[in-house]
């Protein structure tokens, strides 16, 4: 439950996009322009501790883990755009099409609206005997630090 109250400001018209291959940084770009953002937000101070996700996001490609799922929240503003929170969920390349996987998700914004945040967690597939599944998810860990 908790997972789902940090995702909630995810509006079902957030822009996302989903794959089963992993997703390019043009791709994700098109979606989410603001993993991409150079520095933060003009409204930040300078006590704040920029986190660029597009490092980090570099630097678990290199452990082998893929984005698979991107979003990030819609804005009022248009100069905010760059900089609002965003999502990215990333698994080892060996078990995209799995039903069953180890997940990372990464949240973050450069415009101070959220605290990076990395969630670790089980993802499963389950059937339930009607038409769909059921997602099952059981977050192992988690790390933030605030903006």
């Amino acid at each position: 439950m908790q997972l789902a109250s940090r995702l909630s400001s995810f509006a079902p018209q957030s822009p996302v996009l989903r794959s089963e291959h992993p997703l390019s940084d043009d791709q994700i770009r098109a979606v989410a322009p603001s993993i991409f953002a150079q520095a933060p937000h003009g409204s930040r101070s300078e006590r704040y501790s920029y986190i660029p996700t597009v490092t980090v996001l570099q630097e678990l490609r290199g452990e082998g883990f893929q984005p698979f799922m991107v979003c990030q929240t819609r804005v009022r503003q248009e100069g905010r755009r760059d900089f609002t929170k965003h999502m990215i969920r990333l698994r080892h390349a060996s078990q995209i099409n799995g039903r069953e996987a180890n997940e990372i998700i990464l949240l973050n914004s450069h415009d101070g609206t959220s605290s990076y945040q990395m969630l670790a967690g089980m993802f499963r597939l389950c059937p339930t005997g009607h038409r769909r599944n059921y997602v099952q998810r059981r977050t192992m860990s988690s790390h933030s630090t605030c903006a």
